[in-house]
C-alpha cells in the first residue's frame, strides 16, 4: 500500500494540487464504478457528498483524473493496433500532432527522448488499416520506419485497474461500490454484439468519452434522445459489454513520473503464463499479446528511472521465459484515452 501522507503534485494543466487519503480513496472508488453517485461514494469512504463532489471537480479540473466512458472496441468489431514510427528528430512532434488529431487514435506519445512516436489506433476494417499504415504514414515526409503490431489479447488494462493494486480501499469498501457489471473479459467479450449501435449511440459515446460523469440531461441533449432513453440505453450497452467506464488518471500526478513500454519476445507456449504474471505486477498498467517480432507489450509506471532499473533487474529478470526485452520511456504524452493533452498548433503552422 502506498503512503497516506498528503503530497503536492501537478496535474496536466500545470496547477499544483495536494492529494491526501480522501483523494486516493475517491480515485480508487471511481476506478470501481465511474458512474457511482457521489452520495454512495461519500458513505463508503466516510465523508460528506459535498466533499466528494468538490474533490472530484478539483481532480478533473487540474488534469489529475477524470472518468471516461469508452466503447469496447472488440464488441464493435474494431482492431487495435500499436504503431511505432521513427522519423527525423525535427519532424517527430508535427507527426505526433497530426496523429493526435485523428479520431481513430486513442493514445499518442513521443518516446526515446522525442525521436519516436508511439500511438494506439482502433481501426474498423482492413481498408482503414491499409489507409493509415500503407498509405498515410509511409507517404508522410521524414518518416523513416513504421512498425505496426496487432493486439491479439489484452491480459490487463482498461477497466482492470492499475490503481486498485494500491489497495486504497478495503475489500469491504470495494464490495459496497461494485456495480455488478464485472470487469471486461478480454477472452469472452469479443465478436459482434446483439446490439447494433446507432447514430444516437455514436453521439452518446462521444459525450461520455469527453466526460464519463455527464448528467442524463446533458447526455440526452448530445444523443438527441430523451433522458429515459439514455438511462435504458446505457444500461443495455453496459450489459452487452459495449460500454465501460474507466478512471483516466495522470501517473505523473500520482507520483509516477516515469512511464515505460516494454516489448518482449516470449515463446508461444509460455505466452499465457508470462502475461498472467505481468498482470500481477503492481507497476503494470497494460499487458497484451501482439503480432510482430516482439509478441508481448507491457506498459508500467515508476517513480523514477532508478525504480524502473530495479524492476527490470528483478521482476522482469525473474520471467525466465522472456528471451528479449526492449524498453522505451515516454518523453511527452499528447493524447490519452482520446483526450488531447497538449495544445496543438493550428494545422499548417510552423
Amino acid at each position: 500500500m502506498e503512503s497516506s501522507t498528503p503530497r503536492t503534485t501537478v496535474g496536466t494543466t500545470g496547477t499544483p494540487v495536494t492529494l491526501d487519503a480522501i483523494d486516493r480513496a475517491l480515485i480508487h472508488a471511481l476506478e470501481i464504478d465511474g458512474r457511482a453517485p457521489f452520495a454512495r461514494i461519500a458513505g463508503v469512504i466516510g465523508v460528506s457528498e459535498q466533499t466528494v463532489a468538490r474533490r472530484y471537480r478539483r481532480l478533473r479540473g487540474t488534469g489529475v483524473a477524470r472518468v471516461v466512458g469508452l466503447a469496447n472496441p472488440q464488441r464493435l468489431g474494431l482492431t487495435t493496433w500499436v504503431v511505432r514510427i521513427r522519423s527525423t528528430p525535427d519532424a517527430a512532434f508535427a507527426i505526433a500532432e497530426a496523429l493526435a488529431r485523428r479520431r481513430d487514435t486513442s493514445w499518442v506519445e513521443l518516446t526515446s527522448g522525442g525521436t519516436e512516436i508511439s500511438c494506439v489506433a482502433r481501426l474498423g476494417s482492413n481498408a482503414d488499416a491499409d489507409n493509415l499504415l500503407r498509405h498515410t504514414l509511409p507517404r508522410t515526409p521524414k518518416v523513416v520506419d513504421i512498425t505496426a503490431q496487432c493486439v491479439l489479447h489484452i491480459a490487463h488494462g482498461g477497466p482492470m485497474s492499475w490503481r486498485e493494486k494500491s489497495a486504497w480501499l478495503t475489500p469491504d469498501q470495494v464490495a459496497e461500490l461494485d456495480p455488478g457489471h464485472g470487469p471486461l473479459n478480454h477472452d469472452l467479450d469479443t465478436g459482434p454484439s446483439g446490439v447494433t449501435p446507432t447514430e444516437a449511440d455514436t453521439r452518446l459515446f462521444e459525450q461520455l468519452a469527453r466526460d464519463g460523469r455527464s448528467g442524463y440531461a446533458e447526455l440526452a441533449s448530445a444523443a438527441g434522445q430523451s433522458e429515459s432513453w439514455v438511462r435504458r440505453r446505457m444500461d443495455e450497452l453496459r450489459r452487452e459489454r459495449l460500454l465501460f467506464f474507466e478512471l483516466d488518471a495522470d501517473p505523473a500526478a500520482l507520483g509516477h513520473r516515469t512511464t515505460a513500454a516494454l516489448r518482449m519476445s516470449v515463446p508461444p507456449s509460455h505466452l499465457a503464463d508470462v502475461l498472467a504474471k505481468l498482470s500481477l505486477h503492481p507497476e503494470v498498467v497494460f499487458a497484451a499479446a501482439t503480432t510482430g517480432a516482439t509478441n508481448v507489450i507491457a506498459v508500467a509506471c515508476f517513480r523514477d528511472e532508478t525504480e524502473l532499473y530495479g524492476y527490470l533487474t528483478t521482476r522482469i529478470a525473474a520471467l525466465t521465459r522472456v528471451t528479449s526485452v526492449e524498453t522505451t520511456t515516454v518523453f511527452r504524452l499528447l493524447k490519452r484515452e482520446g483526450a488531447i493533452l497538449t495544445t496543438l498548433r493550428p494545422t499548417g503552422a510552423r
